[in-house]
């Protein structure tokens, strides 16, 4: 376990002190030394009051269904409108925080400073409870977020980067996504120990590795959470890290060491606030409790207050946030992955589950056209059009779900209308193929049967 004073956690109010982002307070070293306690409001964990009806179901006797059986048991013919798959993936909002956020919001609006793509009640709770829902704060750490999101084009990088040392970084630096933990939020391991910076090095870039991390904190908001979140039948919204640091020590903490390290948390802090459940760290030796102590100067109190520093006794600690099935061998669990090469290349989660992600594209595309629409830049030869053309001829009822991203009332609904008249002609063309393919089957058919009736006839 963890020594007495590496705990030394003050939860309390915010004091109001200026700071760059909360969660990264700069370099900053004092080993062995005292540094004045920074304090800061601690919230519960962001799904608290974001349970569907599960609660309420307990309290009427009644059983819980298995959540991703009974979801996955309706095709997606079932979801006409999207409310079903908006409501488990919203849960329900706390009132007193979407009080504040419908506050947030206008005062954003009202200053031209929310893109219609990032008019996300969520996202604007994460701000605010990293910010301790002071407007002012969680204003300025929202426009560091959009100027970042902008200079570092991280929209693009789907399409413009493509990471393909993949594997190799794997083997020397193995980390990724494995199951989740007992609540429902997907689990995140590293093996720091087993980092070995100079073949990185070698076989990318440190910038190059920044851009893998940021895209996997993209697929995390917006395919791990919405599948988690499917798969639990309730609102997910952070996640539950392993750090396996046996054999680190002061030594591991070179220059180029710190430099990852920094970049990262950095923009975990910054720009993907409140998105951390837990973080166990463990196999902590004497040379790792000695790191610690520089480490942690420049973690703020809300950061620390969700980090376990155990020893090598840790299993009992995991298993009751995680269960043995969804922990890897090398951490005392009962999962090899060997179809995959291991646990750490698997990627294994209820994101992996085709129907779930389709469930998640609907939604998706149904959000991306209805920015579009709000934001009037609507091309009716738009890129994103393929893809619906491609999603219909897999599945041919969903267009009833796009046909609420037409607008009504907004001063772009044309262009919209236009784009969903355009997939609605395809359709129809695609019908009245499949009626003419119908029509000369059938036709094919009645002249079949005329030619065997014709040679069954008896010969005169």
């Amino acid at each position: 376990m963890a020594e007495p004073g590496d705990r030394d956690v003050i939860i309390g109010r915010g004091d109001g002190e200026e700071e760059s982002c909360s969660g990264f307070l700069g370099l900053r070293f004092d080993i062995g030394g005292s540094s004045k306690s920074r304090t800061k409001s601690f919230h519960p964990p962001i799904e608290t009051h974001w349970d569907l009806n599960s609660a309420a179901a307990a309290a009427a006797g009644k059983k819980a269904s298995s959540p991703i059986k009974s979801l996955l048991s309706y095709p997606l013919m079932k979801f006409r409108k999207t409310k079903s798959l908006i409501m488990i993936l919203e849960g329900a909002h706390d009132p007193k925080d979407k009080q504040i956020v419908d506050s947030f919001r206008e005062m954003l609006l009202r200053e031209g400073l929310l893109p219609p793509k990032h008019n996300d009640y969520h996202t604007l709770l994460r701000f605010l409870r990293m910010r301790d829902f002071d407007m002012s704060k969680s204003k300025e750490m929202f426009q560091n977020y959009l100027k970042w999101r902008k200079d570092f084009r991280v929209d693009v990088l789907p399409k413009e980067f493509n990471f393909t040392e993949y594997d190799e970084v794997k083997k020397c630096y193995p980390h990724g996504y494995h199951g989740v933990d007992r609540y429902g939020r997907p689990v995140y391991i590293e093996r720091i120990g087993m980092v070995d910076l100079n073949n990185l090095g070698q076989v990318t870039t440190f910038e190059r590795f920044i851009k893998h991390h940021v895209s996997e904190q993209e697929k995390t908001l917006k395919v791990r959470f919405p599948a988690c979140s499917l798969a639990a039948k309730r609102h997910i919204a952070s996640t539950t890290s392993i750090l396996d640091v046996n054999g680190v020590g002061m030594s591991n903490f070179s220059k180029p060491a710190r430099y990852l390290f920094m970049e990262i948390q950095k923009i975990d802090s910054c720009y993907y606030p409140e998105t951390l459940n837990q973080l166990f760290i463990i196999n902590a030796g004497s040379g790792f409790r000695m790191l610690w102590k520089a480490v942690k100067a420049f973690l703020d109190v809300r950061t620390m207050a969700k980090i376990h520093v155990l020893g090598s006794n840790y299993l009992s600690v995991l298993l009751e946030a995680i269960d043995p099935s969804n922990l890897p061998t090398f951490l005392g669990g009962n999962c090899t992955c060997s179809d995959y090469g291991g646990c750490l290349m698997s990627d294994r989660g209820p994101w992996k589950n085709p129907e779930v992600l389709e469930m998640i594209q609907v939604v998706n595309l149904r959000e991306e056209i209805n920015g579009k629409c709000e934001d009037g830049d609507v091309d009716i030869e738009d890129s994103s059009m393929p893809k619906m053309v491609d999603m219909q001829n897999k599945d041919g009822n969903i267009m009833n779900l796009l046909e609420e991203a037409a607008c009504p009332g907004s001063d772009s609904a044309c262009s919209c209308r236009l784009v969903l008249q355009k997939i609605d002609c395809l359709e129809a063309s695609l019908g009245d193929i499949k009626n003419k393919i119908k029509t000369l089957e059938d036709a094919l058919q009645d002249t079949k049967m005329a030619l065997k009736q014709h040679e069954e006839r008896p010969k005169t």
